[in-house]
Parts: C-alpha cells; structure tokens; sequence
C-alpha cells in the first residue's frame, strides 16, 4: 500500500524541514518531489504535524511476568504505540525477576505479536538484591542479551560490581545502572531540603547519588567496560559523568523527564503521584540537568515509566510505592520543554542518542501534533495503571501515525 504524507515537517539531525510530501513504502519514508495524488491509495495532510524516526524509551517498568496487574507485554506495547515509542528497553523487576534465559525468552517471545520492539534488560544480581550474580554469560549466549542491570534497584556491593563490569567485557555487554547509596537515603520520601523540613518527611540527600556515581566510576577507571548511568539527577552526577566523558570512559546517561516538570514544591499536596525515585529536586538541580543536556553529557530522556495498581499509591504518603507512569504523557511533557529546550535537542534525545547507546536500526517513524489537545482519562489510557497526576486532566501534544514493521499505523484518530 502507497501512502503519501502531504507537508509532513521532519525533524532531522537537529533541525525542522521545511514542509514536503513523503511517500510511505514497506515502511520506508521517501520524499515525493513531484507528487500525483492519483498514485497513491491512501493521502494524509500532515500540515499541522512533525515527523521524526521512531522514538526510543531506554527505561521502563513492566508487571509481566508475576505482576500482570500493573502491565503485561501486551498493554506495554500498545501503550508504547500509542505514546510514539517504538523501541524499549525494560527492566527486570518482575516476579519472578528476569534473570535467566527462560524469563527473557518468555517477554521477547509474547512481543513478537505486536509492532513495539521490546529489549530486554536482564538482571544482574538474583532476585535484583544485589549479592549474588546471576548467569549473565548464560543470558547473552543463549538469548542473545547486551544489556544488564538490576533496574529499580541499585547495586551497592563494589565487588559485585566490579565483577559485573568484567563480565560484561567478554561481548561487550552494557550495565545499566541506578547509581544511588541506599544507606545514605535510608526511609527517604521525598528531596533533603527545605520543602521536606516544612512537611515534616525523611528526605533523600544529593550525597545519596554522588557519593555512588564517584565511587562507580573508580570502579570503571579500574576495571574498564560500559556503563549506561540512568535517571541522573543531581549537579555534581552531572559534572562527575563530564568529566569521566572527556576523559574517556566509555560512559553514558539519561534523565527521566519529568524531572524536568515536577520539583519537591509539587508535593506539599502529599500526592504520592508525585513520589518517585530519585525523587523531584528542586530549581537548581533542573537546571544542571538541561545544561547536562545541552552540552551532550546526557545523552538520552526516558520515561522512567513505572505503573502501579491504585492499593500501591492510594496510601499514607510514607507508605506509598514510588514510581510514576510516564509513556502517554511523555509528548505533553515535550510540549511543554520544547520552548526552552528546542525540537531538535529533545528529538535527538529520545531517536539518535539512544540509538547510538543500544545499537538499534530499527526503521521506524513518528509522527505527531504538537497542538492538538485530548483528555488522559479512563477511556484514552491504553495502560493497565494510572499513577500519573495529570490522570482525568486536558493535554496538549498527540501521536498520530507510527510507521514501523512495514505498516502505517494509526494511533489516534
């Protein structure tokens, strides 16, 4: 089936073209210099869209195996679809944790049945608890496995790590790693300052991610390898990833988005929506994030989707678990950075670096309004949870096409 796209704007290495028509075959996006409308089966008028290749989420939780009530493969992909992505990397924290090669084969063989490429992220310690390494040579051989990583949860333990990296060397393996002292952080709900002295909450110190992203990177300096750091969020995270780049360390990060939105000042109502890990910082750590950014030192945004079922967070704030569900609400949350931050920058964030980072050549696109409006409610969301303050609110930002596995797929109407 010939499709043509009419004054589709790409967003190309940095830059938005100016308007023109491209035709669709077996998934490849084409221009059409002298297009005939009578050729094609199928005329869209993309006058008031962007388009891009396909959008690359590096963090995001699944329930599916164990926990299918928070998401299973399934409604993951369909939600991946319909928020623009069309790749993931997912995390191991499910019940039973993906440790081994039957777990992975399990995920990688359900998404076969739907167009979202999925990758997995094998855990590297058993049961994700940080002590005893699981059979990560086993996992890379036998299902084909690169990238490792305990997720959600941190890996504290400097032998273990140490150990994992030189594993990891052996096919050039990735670690991806929640860099964060959990002795440091210890019964934290929220960001050390003066917001949580005012509610009275245990607060989470910077030091708790300094202190594991320096001494991680002693660990690197040593052992050598690749380490993907994830979820930065402090000034000097940052600036120690800089200057481990520069030096020439073979070192990589990302930043959930919104930690760009949010800041602890959001919590003062105790919504636990709001309660996440690492947790919303205040106006100066967001701005060492987009000048992280903007001079490459973060090469990737990421969801950091997280879903949970409504007895998880319908609780006493302390109590609460952390996690937001991020992917339906990730176009909005661009939407509302493009102004300072550029479609090129935030485009290159979620296609080229993370491409760059997993290796992918996956030929997909996205497109999408950045105008148009739509209600996230009951009936809009595609996710089996809906731990999102903007839940029941009006957004502005709409993926309407994925072009992936051949096919022009329409999201939403």
């Amino acid at each position: 089936m010939a499709v043509l796209l009419k004054n589709l704007r790409l967003i190309q290495d940095g830059v938005i073209l100016e308007p023109k028509d491209y035709s669709i075959e077996s998934g490849l996006v084409e221009e059409v210099l002298k297009s005939n409308s009578d050729v094609f089966s199928t005329v869209i008028d993309c006058a008031n869209l962007l388009g891009s290749k396909g959008w690359i989420d590096l963090r995001c939780g699944i329930g599916e195996p164990g926990q299918e009530y928070r998401e299973t493969v399934e409604s993951l992909c369909q939600t991946l679809t319909s928020s623009g992505f069309s790749e993931a990397l997912i995390m191991p924290n499910t019940d039973p944790v993906i440790q081994s090669k039957n777990e992975v084969d399990y995920v990688l063989n359900k998404a076969k049945s739907f167009t979202s490429q999925l990758h997995v992220m094998g855990a590297v310690t058993r049961n994700a608890a940080g002590e005893d390494l699981t059979e990560i040579l086993d996992m890379h051989f036998q299902s084909g496995l690169k990238f490792f990583g305990d997720g959600i949860k941190t890996l504290s333990n400097s032998d273990r790590y140490m150990k994992i990296l030189q594993y990891l060397q052996k096919f050039d393996g990735i670690l991806f790693d929640h860099a964060y002292d959990p002795l440091l952080g210890i019964f934290g709900q929220m960001h050390e300052g003066l917001i949580s002295t005012k509610l009275g909450m245990k607060g989470i110190p910077n030091l708790a991610e300094d202190v594991a992203i320096q001494r991680n990177l002693e660990i690197i300096r040593y052992t050598g390898g690749r380490v993907h750091f994830q979820t930065v969020n402090t000034p000097k995270g940052v600036d120690l990833i800089r200057k481990a780049k520069a030096e020439g360390l073979k070192v990589t990060a990302d930043v959930s988005i919104y930690q760009l939105i949010f800041s602890d000042e959001d919590l003062v109502t105790f919504d636990s929506n709001y309660k996440v890990k690492p947790p919303f910082r205040s106006q100066k750590e967001r701005e060492a994030l987009i000048g992280g950014l903007k001079d490459g030192t973060i090469d990737a945004l990421v969801s950091n989707h997280q879903p949970q079922d409504f007895d998880s967070k319908f609780a006493e704030f302390d109590l609460a678990f952390f996690g937001m569900a991020g992917l339906q609400t990730f176009l909005p949350a661009l939407v509302m950075l493009s102004k300072e931050l550029g479609w090129g920058l935030l485009i290159d964030k979620i296609t080229a670096g993370p491409a760059k980072i997993i290796e992918s050549s996956v030929d997909s696109w996205t497109i999408f309004s950045p105008e148009e409006k739509w209600l996230y409610n009951e009936k809009s969301n595609k996710s089996l949870s809906a731990n999102n303050p903007w839940f029941g609110k009006e957004l502005q930002g709409k993926v309407k096409y994925v072009i992936q596995k051949g096919q022009l797929i329409v999201v939403n109407e």
